[in-house]
């Protein structure tokens, strides 16, 4: 399958992806997109010319699909369902490999294709709300072995459910939004703890899942339904102030550590993309508790790196690591999230936790990669680094490639401002 647009072989955004965003130039108000290469089809202009339209078997027509297009998020389109994002998304990919003269008004194209460079990228989601798991077994060991006892590394639970807990939605931010450097409590050797700017400030590499269908209070997700409840992946930087985080979060767990920010990349990748590059989940011993259980493959192969970019322009990628590896796989967290009776809302997003690999330049965050700073990383321009300092800019990528079939995340990137700290 090829598009009759130029696309560039290692373009995250092949004919085989066409992601969704949410998009705005000079003269377009925020609305609805798909990547395709350098480019952005405008899904507005598409429905105003009415090549999109709604599965006959699905409530609704076309004008309910042109207005949810027509949002500066995507809620209201994904809440339309998959039987009509998925059928929008095989049509656009339809028109793009239908040869020109053969396609419904060539001319329409000068106005639907957006370059890129042209637009800025919005976030794509109202977020209700966010949940953060801790699903990396390498993650949660080092960090074990780090603080507690390297021969016991993990709680007695881990093993046994997604450990998780609720963040911050409404300090989620896109890729391009700088985030300052947090002010709070830090308790150091003196008795008393201190105010002031974190100097232990930490990227963390995650993906999360966004929900795509709403569940009713009361009623449990399975791991057989999840999917369906699942409507397509981000990358994911859950930004965290080390040092406040350690005096904070016993007895409760992450606040002000955490609630400062966390960096979403605009595209949404669907389900049905990474389709070819499912894998099977890491062995899980002991066996879950039934409700955990799952059949066929519900992990993907997707690659992961971060670079670091200092003030002075070097750069140097830090971390290599995969999705893979992830121990709990998202039909568990969904079901482990709702088996309760918690409801889920369209827009919900979900994180993987930290995603380390099982080497060390697979390690997702500083804290593992500098060993809580024992270890420091020299980068090009000579400097060091234990933990982000300020003017650093650290960018997550993500891709799944196989077969000569490539689908790609784009970035998630964030500059890191001074702090910005109330007197002490």
């Amino acid at each position: 399958m090829q598009s009759w647009l130029d696309v560039a072989p290692d373009s995250d955004f092949s004919i085989h992806n066409l992601p969704f965003g949410v998009f705005k130039t000079r003269d377009r108000a925020p609305r609805t997109g798909i990547a395709i290469g350098d480019y952005i089809v405008d899904l507005v202009v598409l429905a105003e010319h009415r090549l999109l339209s709604v599965p006959t078997e699905v409530p609704g027509d076309e004008g309910d699909l042109r207005l949810a297009l027509n949002q500066p998020v995507l809620n209201d389109f994904i809440a339309l369902g998959k039987p009509v994002t998925r059928a929008v998304r095989l049509r656009v990919q339809e028109l793009l490999v239908t040869p020109l003269h053969a396609s419904h008004e060539p001319d329409l194209w000068v106005h639907a294709l957006v370059r890129q460079r042209d637009a800025e990228m919005c976030k794509p989601l109202r977020v209700p709300n966010y949940t953060d798991f801790y699903s990396s077994l390498y993650h949660a060991t080092n960090v074990g072995a780090m603080f507690r006892d390297p021969k016991n590394a993990l709680l007695p639970n881990w093993r046994h459910l997604p450990v998780a807990y609720h963040g911050r939605a409404s300090s989620i931010v896109v890729s391009g939004t700088p985030i300052r450097r947090p002010c709070g409590q830090i308790k150091r050797d003196d008795p008393e703890p201190i105010f002031g700017p974190t100097h232990a400030l930490d990227f963390e590499l995650e993906v999360a899942f966004i929900v795509g269908k709403a569940s009713p209070l009361g009623r449990p997700i399975t791991t057989s339904e999840a999917e369906d409840h699942i409507f397509g992946l981000v990358l994911f930087n859950d930004w965290s102030a080390r040092d406040i985080q350690k005096w904070e979060y016993q007895p409760l767990g992450p606040f002000l550590g955490k609630n400062f920010g966390s960096t979403v990349s605009p595209w949404i990748v669907t389900l049905e993309a990474l389709e070819p590059f499912r894998v099977s989940t890491p062995l899980q011993a002991p066996e879950p508790l039934p409700y955990l259980r799952f059949v066929g493959n519900k992990s993907f192969d997707i690659h992961l790196e971060v670079d670091i970019t200092t003030p002075t322009g070097a750069t140097m990628t830090v971390c290599r690591s995969n999705f893979k590896h992830m121990y709990w796989n998202m039909s568990q967290q969904l079901a482990h999230h709702t088996v309760n009776g918690c409801n889920v809302e369209v827009g919900d997003l979900m994180a993987s936790g930290t995603l380390s690999g099982p080497t060390p330049e697979s390690y997702g965050s500083m804290l593992e990669l500098t060993w809580n700073g024992r270890n420091p990383i020299r980068l090009p321009d000579g400097s060091m680094r234990t933990f982000i300092e300020d003017g650093d800019t650290i960018t997550l990528r993500g891709w799944a490639e196989r077969d000569g079939i490539r689908v790609g995340f784009g970035e998630a990137r964030t500059t890191i401002l001074s702090a910005w700290c109330i007197e002490a």
